[in-house]
């Protein structure tokens, strides 16, 4: 069984470890609501997102999962402040995703016109020097 996993850019630049396809890594995984991710990755791939990564204060109390990642896709997309909003923040803006498949991953991405780096989509198995009775946190 394959997981999808969202890794934000800004874990990876703060804190993470570099990764590629075959390395075994032990994440905390947290699930996700999908539409969260709807305008950063598109609605179809959003419905694929199984967890998202946390190596930050949300993560307490979980106990970390150990993965072999598989494959390793960049997401970047473009921001903007949505029409008529009042705070001017800076939010993906829906249709602008450019997906890249990649050999490692360490939280840096090379720039690319248009759009900026947001984080990455990882495609995980259980790792298999993990128990069989091992718990990965099941999608509710």
């Amino acid at each position: 069984m394959t997981l999808t996993i969202w890794v934000d850019d800004w874990q990876m630049q703060c804190c993470g470890e570099s990764f590629a396809p075959g390395d075994v890594v032990s994440w905390t995984l947290l699930e996700v609501d999908p539409e969260d991710y709807a305008d950063i990755v598109g609605g179809e791939r959003a419905d694929e997102i199984d967890f998202r990564e946390e190596h930050h204060g949300q993560g307490e109390g979980h106990t970390p999962t150990s993965v072999e990642v598989v494959s390793i896709v960049e997401v970047h997309c473009r921001y903007g402040v949505p029409p008529g909003a009042t705070d001017k923040a800076n939010y993906p803006v829906p249709g602008t995703t450019v997906l890249v498949p990649v050999k490692a991953a360490d939280g840096w991405a090379k720039a690319r016109p248009d759009v900026g780096f947001a984080g990455y989509l990882v495609t995980a198995r259980r790792a298999s020097d993990e128990p069989e009775d091992a718990a990965i946190p099941i999608r509710r």
